[in-house]
């Protein structure tokens, strides 16, 4: 069945449900696309950072300011770039900078949130209303005439928008919980070398 068709027999609910499904891809999309760069080739890049930054600290902010594009760099470099700092210095900048990173990694996780709550209530209100539709045509001893067509017409908006309301948010659900996955392993991976960062920083 085409789109097309899909919203002519689904009725008005599948209108909200198909921008639903485009705001949800267009998202998908580009998170999806944030953590392929993040996650590509991230441990060697801090090993060899840390190792540089022992030997030549400048060296190591030159390497970080080419891959500002990491969180975990910026957070590196905010940090290593306080001239003189102290070890308590560095911690404070390492937490701060890392609090500052945070709305970047969960970003349009309120959105996937709504949409996963809202795409099936929409389902459930096009199948009220199609219910609604298909009594409304439906007359006592009357079964057989032309009235059925809208009993059908109403069944058919009942089950296209439950249908699509609950494929949109079980796709929208899986997503966002592999993009926590990812946004709980970056946490883990800034605290492991920011902790390491920290002791190399104590030994100098």
């Amino acid at each position: 069945m085409a789109w097309t068709e899909l919203l002519t027999t689904g009725g008005w609910v599948t209108i909200p449900l198909f921008l639903c499904s485009i705001i949800s891809v267009t998202l998908i999309a580009e998170r999806l696309f944030f953590w392929f760069r993040i996650n590509r080739g991230q441990r060697p890049l801090l090993c060899k950072v840390l190792m540089l930054y022992r030997d030549d600290p400048n060296q190591a902010i030159a390497l970080l300011k080419k891959n500002q594009h990491l969180p975990i760099c910026r957070i590196y470099l905010e940090a290593i770039s306080i001239p003189n700092a102290t070890s308590e210095e560095l911690t404070i900048a390492l937490e701060t900078a890392a609090k500052a990173e945070i709305p970047v990694l969960k970003r349009f996780n309120t959105v996937f949130e709504t949409i996963i709550a809202v795409a099936p209530l929409l389902g459930l209100l096009g199948t009220i209303l199609g219910l609604m539709n298909s009594f409304s045509s439906l007359k006592i001893g009357d079964v057989g005439s032309t009235q059925t067509v809208g009993v059908t017409a109403g069944i058919s908006e009942a089950l296209i928008s439950t249908a699509a309301g609950l494929v949109i948010a079980i796709v929208t659900l899986l997503f966002a919980n592999s993009f926590r996955g990812f946004y709980i392993r970056q946490l883990n991976l800034i605290q492991e070398y920011g902790g390491q960062l920290e002791l190399l920083h104590r030994r100098l």
